[in-house]
């Protein structure tokens, strides 16, 4: 891999007893000091392109990158629309010829190499390059991925059955195991603390983002490094989801404009990739270091449906109770949240039911806080979608400023909830001074995860 342990050129000039010292302090203080978990990096992958400030940039844009499927293997499948992550040598696309080797492609798959480009920009932002063994030891990574490239297993049995044993890769288990995209960032980097993968579905993202949030609050790591990647879209993908008519089919000659969350002519998603990679650290640890926070992580919450394998209840309860958890987690007022990023991924039920639930939590001030999904700009990323989402909200904290509905043409939803509008905004006034963000996922077998994130212009806030 030709950009990985980018690191090495930021060699600190002191001796090793003073690099360990030095480590030394930060651990101890991280760990003696009341737990804050903050955000020092991002990085994404994504349909929108490559790099946080080009994505966020093209998000608050309005623009949608979705395409037709033309190859003729989709030719009888009813869904003919997908996002996919631009490539090529411009600015802003995935250059995989500049960053890989051909050797690297045997190695990994494409979910796993969306996770390394999006870790080592998370990487670089939060300028975080471990040298001593305790500083590795206290760096973990946790990132998940919801489903293993399918296309990947049906060219391996085709192989195996038309050159038998001897047409196997070395590979091939190794990357269709959902842990091994955590593995090969902890393995170019040196992180020694928790290796973890998540792989819940649609909410495999929050699920990765809390549980690392738990790790460094449980002071079992100071940094990790996290987030989610799926890279699936394939004819078998596509038909799946399109056989249990998850997939939008009425806008297959308008792609730009299938994904509408909240909109009256939804009709379902429209399945994307990409990566998005954070870098949580204890507060105390980046204070000391002087890091860049962009946020606080202020509550994670989980909950189950218990219901249905795919669809959630008409009540909301599932997403109820998880956004209260994580109200709940460090005593957040719902009267202090300004913006929700919803899961919202433009199907009938889904999205109402989302609503319903925002509503009957946060009652009257669902009238003021703002709600937007951004996958109107980059369809549903599957795993990917929690953290890229995640992202989003925490850009929003930082910037002042909330993305839109891309394609909310005409609201159907009756409940008084403050919908975004299809431009970006400025953060409502009445909780401008402090800044406060819930992001929703949601996936199939009823699994449900909220993470909170919050910053202030205070300094006795963070």
């Amino acid at each position: 891999m030709k950009f990985g342990n980018l690191f090495c050129k930021f060699q600190f000039n002191k001796d090793l007893r003073k690099l360990n010292l030095l480590s030394s302090r930060l651990i101890s203080n991280s760990v003696s000091d009341e737990v804050r978990v903050v955000v020092t990096g991002l990085g994404i992958v994504c349909p929108l392109g490559v790099g946080v400030n080009n994505v966020w940039g093209k998000l608050l844009g309005g623009y949608s990158n979705a395409s037709s499927l033309t190859d003729a293997a989709y030719s009888d499948i009813p869904c003919k629309v997908a996002a996919f992550i631009p490539q090529g040598e411009n600015d802003g696309e995935l250059n995989l010829k500049m960053l890989f080797r051909p050797s690297d492609f045997k190695m990994h798959s494409f979910s796993a190499i969306c996770a390394l480009v999006a870790a080592e920009e998370a990487i670089v932002d939060a300028g975080w390059f471990p040298k001593s063994d305790k500083e590795h030891e206290y760096t973990g990574v946790a990132i998940g991925t919801g489903m293993i490239d399918l296309m990947d297993v049906a060219n391996t049995w085709n192989r195996l059955k038309d050159k038998g044993y001897r047409g196997m890769s070395p590979y091939f288990v190794p990357r269709i195991l959902s842990n091994i995209p955590a593995g090969h960032i902890a393995i170019n980097y040196g992180f020694k603390g928790p290796n973890h993968a998540v792989s819940t579905a649609c909410a495999t993202g929050l699920h990765a983002i809390g549980d690392a949030y738990n790790f460094i609050r449980n002071k079992q790591a100071s940094v990790m490094v996290c987030g989610s990647t799926e890279a699936v879209i394939s004819p078998i993908s596509i038909a799946g989801f399109a056989r249990m008519r998850a997939l939008s089919t009425n806008f297959n000659d308008k792609p730009l404009e299938a994904s509408r969350p909240f909109d009256k002519d939804r009709d379902g998603f429209v399945m994307g990739e990409g990566a998005g990679v954070l870098v949580l650290e204890n507060l105390a640890h980046a204070r000391q270091r002087k890091a860049k926070i962009y946020a606080e992580v202020l509550g994670y919450g989980l909950s189950g449906d218990a219901h249905h394998i795919t669809s959630p209840p008409e009540d909301g309860s599932g997403a109820y109770r998880c956004m209260e958890q994580a109200l709940l987690q460090n005593n957040t007022d719902a009267k202090e949240i300004g913006y929700i990023n919803a899961h919202a991924t433009s199907t009938p039920l889904g999205d109402k039911i989302e609503l319903k639930a925002i509503h009957d939590l946060f009652q009257e001030h669902s009238r003021s806080l703002v709600v937007s999904s951004t996958k109107g700009s980059t369809g549903h990323l599957l795993g990917a979608a929690g953290s890229i989402e995640a992202i989003f909200t925490i850009l929003a904290c930082f910037s002042k400023t909330i993305p839109p509905n891309v394609n909310l043409d005409n609201p159907d939803i009756n409940l008084q909830v403050n919908l975004a509008g299809k431009s970006s905004q400025q953060w409502p006034e009445s909780t401008l001074s402090k800044r406060i963000g819930l992001t929703n996922s949601f996936g199939f077998g009823g699994t449900n995860a909220t993470v909170i994130f919050g910053k202030s212009d205070s300094d006795d806030y963070l």
